[in-house]
């Protein structure tokens, strides 16, 4: 017998790459040349070694059968069902080089980048792609789809996207979780939350959804979607009332308070409960326990998140909540205040422009397409308003056939037989079906990154595990190769990734030691606005020009539309999704099953539906099929359509995209996902 071979075992430090506010530290143990486990970095302060359940599967993701290892290219039309063939890089390469330099020659703002947070690290996300867009004077893109119009709102009432600091929750006394499933979405603030809990905090939950964290609070507030200001309103009405105000920190630390008073004397509970769907002994309620926990030196805490803000008035409901803690003086403890976004801490040791190099521009000044309205653009001719048509689109980090809304519009746009797509690519997704090119990009595992977070405020490395898998190469060597194909010379395009990486942050945070703890926190203060100091020109936060800004669709604003459409719609994420992805990862789907539809028992019972039966939801846009399930998750009027569903995979070839719109918010432009209306009725055959 041979002697046992021993096969070297080693631990790689990396960090998460997904849209999720925990970016977690990753803890990677290698055998030999293979990933065989993923887990949370224990010394980590906000992962403290635990991850999802998704992200802790990330080797299936990576050594997925269906992972695209070579460069692919259409060979059937794109109204068929999609066929390619593999070829060489160099084919591949040559020829997308060959097609953007032709429409570059004629105007090169034909030529337009798509992108998001497929990945949210500096490197594979925009540092060498930003470089080459630039070079190339592309048509800009507006990056919307998820956060602008909290993003908007957090600068426009505090300056920049900053907030509390994520474990001073655990010593809260009081904590508002509004727009959050924390458990499914935001786990490592759940677990500061559940520690305040057990130590004598009160928990409420604020969201039409009863989720699997109202399960855990010791309230749910479910109110109507796109009513949260509204909400915000009357309990300032009655913080006001019953003078649970801090007096001295409005006075020295706010503007336009006077202004947003009036206002709030409009809204009393009667009113509220009205417009939100709720009792006016909730907001009564709520108003106190947040009012006189402030009041009595027990700190009070909000953790918003982005599912409130995608409706018509979001970006007014994140300013109105944002002032909520300025009212009483939250600020004053570290263990009060408000957390939506932590991005904006690491704007003064962030080096954007060395990564992204806007000298590249050589002064132009390219148009913005606004990526959420890309079903809409892409059908758009040339003219003297929108500029020349779409002739080329280059796709990485996005899956916008299947996450972009008025999915029919998008799918008619990707089909033009003369639009140009190039798709960079882990799997085969709705989007790449509808590629002239795919080339398969690498993993998380597979290369050099650094992280900013925007729910903690550290830094973080992803060291490469292992080497890239078949011919799969990071974004930024594609577009190195593609920068040289095109004959861009500049030394830029040269730059490795550790080079790039050295470059993204200012002097204050240590490569050397970063590379070697995985891991650095920024030097801030633990009550950031204690004493005001907010990041707005005069340092006060801003509230005049906040109110209440209603849905485009609801029963209040829309009746006439209401009547033919009754039910409202939110598309909150599956559990064990994110975004689309992982959505192809088999023991994922297995445990989500199949998608579905949560709908009130009152609701279903008015449409003859039982639990489990097939339906088709539908307005004016468009229509989708799935699974009806019987919850109490929903509550009367509204519907969940869980997602988002990959399209091919979904009954039918549809996903819940099919019937939202493209309406923008009041604030950030950003898309209107969750203000919807909708009617169901059972599937035909």
């Amino acid at each position: 017998m041979n002697p046992a071979v021993t096969v070297a075992t080693r631990i790689v430090k990396g960090a998460c790459p997904h849209d999720c506010p925990d970016t977690c530290a990753l803890r990677i143990t290698v055998e030999g040349e293979r990933v065989i486990k993923v887990q949370g970095q224990a010394d980590h302060p906000s992962t403290h070694g635990a991850l999802c359940t998704k992200v802790s599967r990330y080797p299936e993701r990576t050594y997925h059968p269906e992972r695209l290892l070579q460069p692919l290219k259409r060979i059937s039309a794109k109204t068929e069902a999609p066929r390619f063939v593999p070829v060489s890089w160099d084919e591949a390469l040559d020829d997308i080089a060959a097609r953007l330099r032709a429409i570059a020659a004629r105007n090169p703002e034909a030529i337009l980048p798509y992108s998001y947070a497929g990945t949210m690290g500096l490197l594979q996300g925009e540092g060498m792609a930003a470089r080459f867009f630039n070079k190339l004077g592309a048509s800009r893109l507006e990056r919307t789809i998820c956060a602008s119009a909290g993003a908007a709102a957090l600068n426009a009432t505090y300056g920049n996207r900053v907030g509390m600091h994520l474990p001073f929750f655990a010593e809260s006394r009081l904590i508002l979780i509004w727009g959050s499933n924390s458990i499914a979405s935001n786990l490592h603030f759940w677990t500061y939350a559940n520690k305040a809990k057990r130590e004598g905090a009160k928990l409420i939950c604020i969201d039409p959804r009863k989720t699997e964290t109202a399960d855990k609070c010791h309230q749910h507030i479910a109110l109507l979607p796109g009513t949260d200001g509204a909400l915000a309103l009357g309990l300032m009405h009655e913080l006001i009332q019953h003078d649970w105000l801090d007096h001295d920190y409005l006075g020295r630390h706010v503007e336009g308070w006077e202004e947003l008073r009036v206002k709030a004397l409009a809204w009393p509970p009667e009113r509220v409960a009205e417009v939100c769907g709720i009792s006016a002994d909730e907001v009564r309620g709520l108003a106190r326990d947040y009012g006189q926990r402030n009041a009595l030196e027990a700190p009070a805490a909000i953790r918003l998140n982005y599912g409130m803000q995608r409706v018509r008035g979001g970006g007014n409901a994140v300013r109105l909540i944002a002032l909520l803690p300025c009212l009483t003086g939250a600020w004053r403890h570290r263990a009060g205040g408000l957390l939506l976004s932590s991005s904006g801490w690491f704007a003064a040791y962030k080096n954007t422009a060395a990564l992204d190099r806007p000298e590249l521009l050589a002064g132009r000044q390219p148009r913005s397409i606004n990526m959420s309205t890309i079903g809409d653009d892409l059908l758009r001719e040339s003219s003297a308003d929108f500029g020349p048509q779409v002739e080329a689109l280059i796709v990485y980090n996005s899956n916008p056939v299947a996450v972009a809304p008025e999915s029919p519009k998008v799918v008619r746009g990707f089909q033009r037989a003369d639009l140009f797509t190039v798709v960079l690519e882990h799997f085969m997704t709705d989007t790449a079906d509808l590629a002239d090119y795919v080339l398969p990009a690498t993993t998380q595992l597979e290369h050099l990154d650094v992280h900013t977070s925007y729910g903690h405020t550290d830094v973080l490395i992803n060291h490469p595990a292992v080497a890239p898998l078949g011919e799969a190469k990071p974004n930024t060597q594609i577009f190195r190769e593609l920068a040289a194909r095109m004959g861009f010379t500049e030394p830029c395009f040269a730059e490795s990734d550790e080079q790039l990486a050295r470059q993204a942050f200012t002097a204050e945070i240590d490569f050397e030691a970063l590379a070697a703890q995985g891991w650095q926190s920024l030097p801030l203060k633990e009550a950031p606005f204690a004493e005001g100091g907010f990041f707005t020109p005069s340092g006060k936060a801003q509230a005049g020009g906040a109110d209440h800004v209603p849905n485009y669709e609801s029963a209040q604003s829309a009746p006439e539309l209401a009547r033919r459409f009754p039910l409202a719609m939110i598309s909150p994420p599956a559990r064990n999704f994110l975004n689309s992805s992982f959505v192809n990862v088999k023991s994922l789907r297995d445990i989500e099953g199949e998608p579905l539809l949560e709908i009130h028992a009152d609701d279903a019972a008015a449409r003859g539906r039982a639990d489990g039966g097939l339906v088709r939801v539908f307005n004016e846009r468009g229509s989708y099929h799935c699974t009806a399930r019987i919850s109490e998750r929903a509550r009367p009027g509204v519907v969940n359509g869980l997602g988002i569903w990959w399209r091919k995979l979904g009954p039918r070839g549809s996903n819940v995209n099919e019937v939202t719109h493209q309406r923008l918010t009041d604030l950030g432009q950003a898309p209107s996902f969750y203000d919807c209306l909708v009617e169901v009725e059972p599937a035909g055959a």
